[in-house]
């Protein structure tokens, strides 16, 4: 999440924060889908390798070389949409408010 500050667009499995904060081709990309991250073992680890593979070759790779005004909106947003939104601050108001006031 601290990397969005510096609008660096995130790749990872759809766990954690980035369930919400993964907008594809707008703040960063996905390995994988929603229903990946529920399966474990060998089947998983293809698949996400091959998601990882396609991902960087099709997407990532492609913008960050040859679409420098892609590239900067993808970290223009990043900033904007996670950033702005993922942070220490909402954490612990969600916190105090669902915490101590449910």
């Amino acid at each position: 999440m601290k990397a969005a500050l510096n609008g660096v667009p995130s790749l990872s499995v759809l766990d954690g924060w980035w369930i919400e904060g993964c907008v594809p081709d707008i703040t960063g990309w996905s390995i994988g889908d929603r229903d990946s991250v529920k399966t474990r073992g060998q089947d998983r680890t293809l698949r996400d390798t091959d998601s990882l593979y396609d991902t960087l070759e099709n997407n990532v790779i492609p913008k960050y070389y040859h679409d420098r005004d892609a590239w900067l909106r993808i970290m223009s947003h990043s900033i904007a949409l996670n950033a702005s939104y993922f942070n220490t601050q909402r954490m612990v108001q969600q916190y105090v408010l669902k915490a101590y006031f449910e």
